[in-house]
C-alpha cells in the first residue's frame, strides 16, 4: 500500500468521512482572502487578520511542511419538524451546536490521526493539526485536495456530501502523494459537463439570507451575518439587524438548508455525535430567560453554546423574544430588563417595545 492510501485509511479509522490529499502551497484564493480582509468583511474579528501570511501558505506557519492531509466530518443529522423549528417560542440553534463542541470531537480524532501516520510513516517529525480555530484557509485546503467546490455562500460543498461538513487536517512534514484537486479556481469553478457539480444559475442561498449578508456571490459581509452576530458579536446587536434575527439565537443554517446539493446529498456521517432533541435543536425561550449563570455552565458546559457566555446567550434570546410576536412573552422580557448585566436588558427593553409593535399591529 502506498503511503498516501495507507494515511487514508487511518483517517477513515479515526472517525472521519472525508479525506484528500494536497501538497503544501499557497492558498489558491490568498489574493481574495487579502481584498476580504480590506473591505472590513471580517468584523471585529481581529484574529483573522493578524498576520494573514501564515494562513495563505502553511510553511508559513509550519516550516517544514510538506503536504496536508485535508479530512472532512459530517454534522448533517435529522432535521427538525417544522411545528418545532417554526414556534416563536422556542429558539433556533444551529445544527453543529446540537451536541458535544466540534472543536473536541475533531480535535481527539486528528490526534489519534496524527500518532497514527507518525507510526505509519516512521516519522519523529509532529504531524500539526488544524481546524477553522488555527491560520490555515480550510476551505482552499480542501479545494487543493478535491473535497469538493466552493457554493455561492462561500462554504465548501462535497458532491456527495453537502456542505453540513466540518474540515480540518494535518499538516504533514512527509511529502505524500497529492489527490486530483478541485479544478478551476474554486468560486469560478465551471467544470466541463458538470461531473462534480456546481452552483449553476442558482442563487438560493443569496436570496433566503435573512439579512443579504452576501454583497456579490462568493462573498460574505461577517457584520450582517446571523452567526456572527449571534456568535462573534460580543457587543450590542445593530437594531436594524434585530427584527432581521428571528429566533435564531446561535448560528443560523438558512443559506445551507435551502440548497439543491444540501437538501439532496446531505447524510449523517459513520460515527455521529450530535442529537436531535427538540431541547437541543429549539429550546423553549422562557427557559433560557430564566438561566443564572450556574444554571447556564451547567446546561451548556462541553457544548460550542459556552463560546457567548450567558450574557451572549440572554441577549439573543431576548431579541427573539421581541420577535415573536407572543403575548406570552412579556414576562420573560420584563424579567431580563431587569437583568444585571446591561447588555441583556438593553436588549430586552428593546425587544419588549419591538413586541408590543408587533402585537399592536395584530389587533
Amino acid at each position: 500500500m502506498q503511503p498516501s492510501e495507507g494515511v487514508k485509511a487511518l483517517a477513515m479509522e479515526a472517525g472521519f468521512d472525508l479525506v484528500g490529499i494536497a501538497p503544501a502551497q499557497k492558498a489558491r484564493h490568498a489574493a481574495e482572502f487579502r481584498a476580504w480582509l480590506q473591505a472590513g468583511h471580517h468584523a471585529d474579528m481581529a484574529w483573522l487578520e493578524r498576520a494573514p501570511e501564515r494562513r495563505e501558505d502553511p510553511r508559513i506557519w509550519e516550516p517544514g511542511t510538506q503536504s496536508m492531509i485535508v479530512v472532512g466530518v459530517s454534522y448533517a443529522t435529522q432535521s427538525p419538524s417544522s411545528r418545532l423549528w417554526n414556534d416563536p417560542l422556542r429558539g433556533r440553534i444551529a445544527r453543529y451546536a446540537w451536541g458535544r463542541d466540534y472543536h473536541k470531537v475533531i480535535g481527539k480524532r486528528l490526534k489519534k490521526l496524527a500518532a497514527a501516520c507518525q507510526e505509519l510513516l516512521g516519522c519523529e517529525q509532529f504531524f500539526r493539526p488544524f481546524n477553522d480555530a488555527r491560520p490555515v484557509l480550510e476551505h482552499d485546503a480542501a479545494l487543493a485536495a478535491g473535497l469538493g467546490f466552493i457554493g455561492r455562500n462561500s462554504l465548501l460543498i462535497h458532491p456527495e456530501w453537502g456542505s453540513f461538513v466540518f474540515l480540518g487536517g494535518l499538516l504533514s512534514p512527509v511529502e505524500l502523494e497529492p489527490d486530483e484537486p478541485t479544478p478551476g479556481s474554486g468560486a469560478l469553478f465551471q467544470p466541463k459537463g458538470g461531473k462534480l457539480g456546481e452552483c449553476g444559475s442558482c442563487q438560493r442561498c443569496l436570496n433566503a439570507c435573512p439579512t443579504h449578508a452576501f454583497p456579490a456571490e462568493y462573498v460574505l459581509n461577517s457584520r450582517l451575518c446571523i452567526s456572527y452576530q449571534t456568535i462573534e458579536n460580543r457587543g450590542e446587536i445593530p437594531e436594524e439587524l434585530r427584527p432581521k434575527l428571528g429566533n435564531w439565537i446561535f448560528g443560523c443554517d438558512v443559506c445551507q438548508e435551502v440548497c439543491p446539493w444540501v437538501k439532496r446529498n446531505s447524510h449523517p456521517g459513520r460515527e455521529p455525535w450530535l442529537v436531535a432533541e427538540p431541547d437541543r435543536m429549539a429550546p423553549r425561550l422562557e427557559e433560557l430567560a430564566a438561566l443564572q449563570e450556574d444554571d447556564f455552565f451547567h446546561r451548556f458546559a462541553g457544548t460550542a453554546l459556552m463560546r457567548t457566555k450567558r450574557k451572549g446567550l440572554l441577549r439573543n434570546v431576548a431579541v427573539a423574544l421581541g420577535n415573536s410576536g407572543r403575548p406570552e412573552a412579556q414576562d420573560a422580557l420584563t424579567w431580563l430588563s431587569r437583568d444585571e448585566e446591561a447588555l441583556i436588558s438593553s436588549h430586552a427593553r428593546w425587544a419588549l417595545q419591538h413586541l408590543q409593535r408587533k402585537l399592536s399591529e395584530q389587533s
